[in-house]
């Protein structure tokens, strides 16, 4: 579904991506990891277009997306969160979902107008997807808790309909129970929804809980794209990144 062919990334001298490759197969959770400057964030914002590589290839579902704005690789079917929460601070829970639905209907030119009757329903069954119920409606999204702020994030990105959906540490910052709640949210989505997911992640144990592979990235570069047991035994990812101890 989704090939990054030898992606490079430079900002001045330094170089955040070097000839990083990655494979997305459809209806796979796929993860990325590595230590902090390893170049993750990097390279989701190559793959939706906030970024321009300056060398490689990016192609989605066989089609060359390189270096497009994010809002033509969004309406091709690749929707993201972001590590720091990016949602509508002064509009409610409902509200923000249904923006996303109505600009992907090219109708956000009407969302105070009563076009907005058109996407009600498809606005509530996606704030049921992601297990927002209707007493968090009306709710300002900036009185939610932390981990329900998290998956409205996911929510708006659910309103563009996505077939590939990135997810910039979903967990960071959470409760054990939040985190619990994210994990089996994020399979349910896969599993049920049909969607295919790429995420970054601190938290290995998350990561080897729900991840069909791994990729790891090590000072731009990719280590391995492999199945969670391979990589857990591979001696360079031990070196470089995860420690001896995820040998056992």
């Amino acid at each position: 579904m989704l090939n990054v062919e030898a992606a490079t990334k430079s900002f001045g001298g330094f170089k955040a991506l070097k000839k990083a490759s990655l494979t997305v197969k459809q209806g796979k959770i796929i993860a990325v990891i590595g230590p902090n400057g390893a170049g993750k964030s990097t390279l989701f914002n190559i793959i939706t277009g906030h970024l321009k590589p300056n060398g490689g290839r990016i192609t989605f579902k066989g089609k060359d997306i390189t270096g497009q704005p994010p809002f033509k690789i969004c309406h091709q079917g690749i929707a993201r969160s972001f590590q720091l929460i990016n949602i509508f601070n002064r509009l409610t829970v409902f509200e923000n979902v249904q923006v996303s639905v109505l600009s992907r209907k090219n109708l956000i030119g009407n969302v105070f107008k009563p076009s907005r009757r058109l996407v009600l329903e498809e606005t509530r069954e996606i704030l049921e997807k992601v297990g927002l119920h209707e007493n968090l409606y009306n709710t300002l999204c900036t009185s939610l808790s932390y981990g329900d702020q998290k998956i409205l994030e996911i929510a708006i990105a659910l309103g563009n309909t996505p077939e590939l959906l990135l997810l910039d540490e979903p967990t960071a910052g959470m409760s054990a129970e939040d985190t619990r709640k994210t994990i089996n949210l994020i399979k349910e989505l896969a599993q049920k929804e049909g969607l295919t997911i790429l995420f970054t992640e601190h938290d290995i144990d998350m990561v080897f809980n729900i991840a069909d592979e791994i990729m790891v990235l090590h000072q731009g570069q990719t280590i391995i794209q492999a199945k969670p047991e391979d990589v857990r035994q591979n001696k360079e990812v031990q070196s470089a990144y995860l420690g001896e101890a995820l040998s056992c």
